[in-house]
């Protein structure tokens, strides 16, 4: 019985598996190449609203239309007990700082959010907050330092979306305040809007 050395048996298995590894690898390329090619998109708007959907307000007399919003919450008994909605004052780049953030939830555990005004201090489940990322950490600014007031209005809220307006103060752990002024959404539910 001949025997093959272990060096020319594994050149013989290599050179078998090589073309099934190059079709794979070529298929990989072409599908990621297609997905990514079908998620993308540029965003020439300069943060001008799109379509029917918007999250804008000014902040600190600054008008912002914000980028990466969403609308989510949830509950039992198709009820929401908890809602939450944030957006990035920029669309950030691939690398590079992210842009500072502004959202609010409430939380009414076994309640059911509806439409209506909702507003901190008052409604102890609720929070704002504004945060900046720096350098050296989140510089964050928020309901929960002192008895300031952020009013939330909801106009219309269900499973297709949530309509309002909002205004008030956040305050860092320094003492200093942020206005939130003019803020306005029409959003879907659990869908991230880009304008």
């Amino acid at each position: 019985m001949k025997t093959i050395p272990s060096k020319a048996f594994l050149f013989k298995i290599n050179l078998i598996r090589k073309p099934v590894g190059i079709f794979w690898a070529i298929l990989c390329f072409i599908t990621l190449s297609v997905c990514l090619s079908a998620c993308s998109k540029k965003d020439d708007t300069g943060g001008a609203p799109t379509g029917d959907y918007y999250f804008r307000a000014k902040i600190g007399g600054k008008a912002i239309n914000f980028h990466s919003v969403n609308f989510q919450g949830g509950g039992n008994d198709n009820r929401f007990e908890q809602i939450v909605i944030g957006g990035h004052e920029a669309s950030d780049p691939p690398s590079g700082p992210v842009s500072p953030s502004l959202d609010f939830e409430i939380w009414r555990e076994g309640g059911n959010i509806t439409a209506g005004t909702y507003a901190t201090p008052a409604e102890k489940g609720m929070i704002a907050r504004y945060a900046i990322q720096k350098s050296d950490g989140t510089l964050m600014y928020n309901t929960a330092i002192a008895d300031d007031v952020f009013t939330l209005k909801i106009g219309e809220i269900s499973k297709s979306g949530i309509k309002g307006a909002f205004s008030g103060t956040v305050r860092n752990r320094a003492g200093e305040a942020i206005d939130i002024t003019d803020g306005t959404f029409n959003l879907p539910y659990e869908t991230i809007i880009n304008p």
